[in-house]
Formats: structure tokens, C-alpha cells, sequence
């Protein structure tokens, strides 16, 4: 296997072996595959084994027009886990990346054609069928998260959450029963956690056709418990906190989403919301959970005695 990164060779001199990326294979990447491995986020040659192979075809490599890309897919891929997980602008990117508008320009490709969902969803099957589940789930859970907005984001997209005093944005999902994400959806924080739930069950339940049973909390009964019943062929089963419950408890069920927003809240792009529009909000939160599945991905497996 060629690796990207310049490696030691025993008993002999330093050598670089050219990059596997389909930039350097078929397109005309200026930026020769050569680069240390400086920081936590990138790619170890394991978790780019395991990435590799579930990366979405270029256009022009199916022959829908367009030119090979300028810069390793390697190097763009670490260059926006970098910025999900430290938090930093995109201008400040260190320069050992692709120039940061070249990276920019790739996550909105990414954003505006699905291709980052589309790559989220093959390694969340992997992750599953990697953990002995059936690669499409059959429940779920669901709630939401308001977090503070930035000054960049217009006063379109934002809205105060008179519940949690934040004003701000709402980022309602829905994760499997191991975590993994499986739909989210960013509102302003003003927006309705049942009204956001009726769009976001009926995008999953499109998407997965096992998916029969989610769980929630209290804040969704009402009349979309019997709308998912009715419509989705879905159960919305309501968790309930017991009035005589006093300080913090672990409920059923619900610590299941509750771990994927702590997960979230150690991506620093994703403490306060600094998207100017909810559709790249949504896709930090898929680049975030990346980060953790190829990292489990290329995870030890313990040998069967």
C-alpha cells in the first residue's frame, strides 16, 4: 500500500511514496503528496485505509464535466477536521494545508451536493456492521440542542429559546441506538422542537425503512405521537422524567443523544453556531461526527480466542 506521509524505510534512507488520493492518481494535484503529519486531527494511515474507500467519485471522474482537483483529497480532508475540532476561521488554517480557500471551496461543494452526508451515512454503516449491528438501523432517538449564535448569523435564521435562555440556533436530531447520526436538522432556537421533529422523522423514515421505534422525551407527546403512527408507520415512545426524581438522572434511553451533543460540544466549531447559514451549521455537525467514526473505524479490533 503507498502512504502519504514520508516514512522511514529500515536500513536505508528517508523516503516519500506517492499519495493514493484520486486527486494524485488520475488529476493533476499540484501539491506532490508531500507533508508531515503535525496535528491530533489528521488522517492516521489507518482511518485514510478505512476512508479511502467510501469517498464519494469526483463529477469528473464519472464524466460529468468539471476538472480534476488541484490539491490532495488527503491534505483537504485534514484541513476541515482541523477547523471542526479547534474551532479556528477558515483564513486561519495553517499554511501546511491547502491554500484555505481551496478547503473552503471544497466543503462547499461537499455541502451544496450532499457529498458529506452522503459519506457521513457509509461510514455510520460501517461503524454498524464494524459493531455486529445490521447496517440500517431499526430505532432511534431524538432531541434537540440550542446553542448561542454569533454575530454572523442573521437575525433570519436565529431566535431566542425562551426555555433554555439562549438565543440562537436549534439543532434537532435524530441518532441510532449506538450514537451515530442519522438525520440533523438547524432551526432557529425559536422553532418548536415538534414542529422541527414532524420534518426531521419524516426525512428518516424515508431514508431508513427498518426505522419503527424512537424514543423522546416529554417535550414531544401531543399530537405527533399519533401523526407518526398514522403517517410513518412510526412509534414515538415518550421517556418521562418522574416528578419525584430530585437532581441528576440517567433516563432510558435518552443518554443515548444526550452523549452524541456532549460529542459535539468537544468540536470547537460547534460550542457557539458561527455558520451564516443553517445548511453549513448542519454540515459541521456531519464533519464532527467523522472524526469519531474513523477514528473507531481504524480502532484495534480485540482477537477472538
Amino acid at each position: 500500500m503507498s502512504h502519504f506521509y514520508g516514512i522511514e524505510e529500515a536500513g536505508s534512507s528517508s523516503a516519500t511514496l506517492a499519495c493514493d488520493c484520486l486527486a494524485h492518481r488520475f488529476g493533476n494535484a499540484g501539491d506532490h503528496g508531500v507533508r508531515e503529519r503535525p496535528y491530533p486531527t489528521d488522517m492516521s494511515d489507518a482511518e485514510w485505509a478505512a476512508v479511502r474507500p467510501l469517498l464519494p467519485v469526483p463529477g469528473w471522474l464519472r464524466g460529468r464535466g468539471g476538472q480534476p482537483e488541484a490539491y490532495c483529497h488527503r491534505a483537504i480532508l485534514d484541513a476541515i477536521r482541523y477547523l471542526v475540532d479547534n474551532g479556528t476561521k477558515w483564513r486561519a488554517i495553517p499554511a501546511d494545508f491547502p491554500p484555505w480557500d481551496r478547503v473552503y471551496a471544497f466543503f462547499r461543494r461537499w455541502r451544496d451536493h450532499g457529498l458529506i452526508r452522503e459519506f457521513h451515512d457509509r461510514l455510520r454503516r460501517k461503524v454498524r456492521e464494524q459493531a455486529g449491528r445490521d447496517p440500517e438501523p431499526s430505532a432511534g432517538v431524538i432531541d434537540s440542542q440550542s446553542v448561542k449564535a454569533d454575530a454572523v448569523v442573521g437575525s433570519d435564521s436565529r431566535g431566542f429559546d425562551g426555555g433554555k435562555l439562549i438565543n440562537g440556533r436549534k439543532r434537532h436530531a435524530v441518532v441510532d441506538t449506538l450514537g451515530l447520526l442519522l438525520a440533523v436538522m438547524v432551526t432557529a432556537a425559536d422553532i418548536g422542537d415538534r414542529a422541527a421533529a414532524q420534518v426531521l422523522l419524516a426525512q428518516v423514515a424515508a431514508a431508513h425503512h427498518r426505522w419503527a421505534l424512537v424514543w423522546a422525551d416529554g417535550r414531544y407527546t401531543g399530537s405527533l405521537v399519533e401523526h407518526s403512527l398514522a403517517v410513518l408507520a412510526l412509534v414515538l415512545a415518550i421517556v418521562k422524567r418522574s416528578d419525584d426524581m430530585r437532581g441528576f438522572v440517567v433516563l432510558p434511553k435518552r443518554w443515548i443523544v444526550e452523549r452524541f451533543f456532549a460529542h459535539l460540544m468537544r468540536s470547537r466549531r460547534l460550542v457557539r453556531d458561527f455558520e451564516r447559514s443553517t445548511s453549513s451549521a448542519e454540515a459541521m455537525v456531519y464533519w464532527s461526527m467523522t472524526l469519531l467514526m474513523t477514528r473507531r473505524l481504524a480502532r484495534p479490533r480485540p482477537s477472538r480466542a
